[in-house]
């Protein structure tokens, strides 16, 4: 890799995160590396700056956070095609970023980049657009939204709780009506997070494949499905008198839909491209930790595996 042009984004309002990305940039610009450092949240997204003031193209990203900020660098750096370096530095859980004690000796990581000493995971990433109508019509009523996680359509209210009647169709076949608080559509990235909390499968991050998992619905035949990486999911909000449908992306809310229109989520035409410092990345040891499996209360010995 050359660190010829380099963005650091860090989470907004934390000041950890804020003197590491600072720090970074002093330690990169030693290196004759052009940096760009700015902060990302819910109220500052600093890429299409990043992006625009860039005059060549951008080796490295490097995002200071958690998952939600290492979640808002992928919609808009994956496009692009630029490799991140998400580092759990003032987020919670961490599940797509790396551990802060493979990253602490920066200078060490800047030399192993320099030496391609890492590895790149690429992950698959879902796109979603509103059209008006049949699915014959293929003219978007939309922008393109990106996710990594999931797009998820769902009511929000201030004022009550509201259940949503939603038809779903895969490639142009209708599968099944829905009545309770929305459908999610994830990608194996994503089966970690909201998914596995509305009982959806958990699907290996290396895979391509499409989870459409019900939010509480009010039938109990009504189960998640996992789809082949080519499906084409159609969302209908079929009875919505308060016009409270809304596309999430990776829980923030892409746009307001209502009857008339589809939502169509299919795999995106890009890939995240996550950089793994981990020698011995471990997907398995990932879920055993983020998820706290202890198996049973009482512990075995196994005495076959000798």
């Amino acid at each position: 890799m050359q660190l010829k042009n380099a963005i650091i984004a860090h989470k907004a309002g934390d000041d950890l995160s804020r003197r590491w990305a600072d720090r970074c940039a002093r330690e990169l610009e030693n290196r004759g590396c052009h940096v760009l450092v700015g902060p990302s949240g819910s109220k500052d997204n600093p890429y299409p700056v990043f992006l625009a003031s860039s005059t060549s193209q951008i080796d490295l990203a490097v995002v200071f956070g958690g998952d939600g900020t290492a979640l808002a660098a992928a919609r808009q750096l994956a496009p692009e095609g630029i490799p991140m370096l998400a580092v759990n530095v003032g987020g919670h859980l961490g599940f797509i970023t790396e551990h802060f004690e493979e990253f602490k000796d920066t200078e060490r990581v800047w030399d192993r980049l320099l030496e391609d000493r890492y590895a790149v995971q690429r992950r698959m990433m879902l796109q979603g657009r509103v059209y008006e109508g049949h699915h014959t019509n293929m003219k978007p009523a939309s922008d393109r939204f990106l996710a990594l996680n999931e797009m998820c359509v769902k009511p929000a209210a201030a004022d009550r709780m509201i259940t949503s009647i939603l038809e779903m169709e895969i490639d142009g076949e209708v599968v099944d009506q829905y009545q309770g608080d929305g459908l999610i559509v994830a990608t194996p990235t994503g089966s970690t997070c909201y998914t596995v909390s509305a009982n959806g499968p958990i699907m290996h991050d290396g895979m391509e494949a499409i989870a459409v998992t019900p939010i509480c619905p009010l039938s109990l035949s009504s189960r998640p499905i996992v789809l082949p990486p080519g499906a084409v999911v159609s969302i209908w909000p079929l009875a919505d008198p308060d016009l409270s449908t809304k596309l999430w992306m990776d829980g923030v809310m892409a746009t307001s839909i209502w009857p008339g229109h589809r939502v169509d989520v299919r795999m995106a035409d890009c890939r995240a491209k996550f950089i793994i410092l981990q020698e011995n990345y471990s997907y398995y040891q990932t879920l055993r930790e983020k998820l706290q499996w202890a198996g049973a209360r009482i512990k075995y010995n196994n005495n076959h595996r000798h």
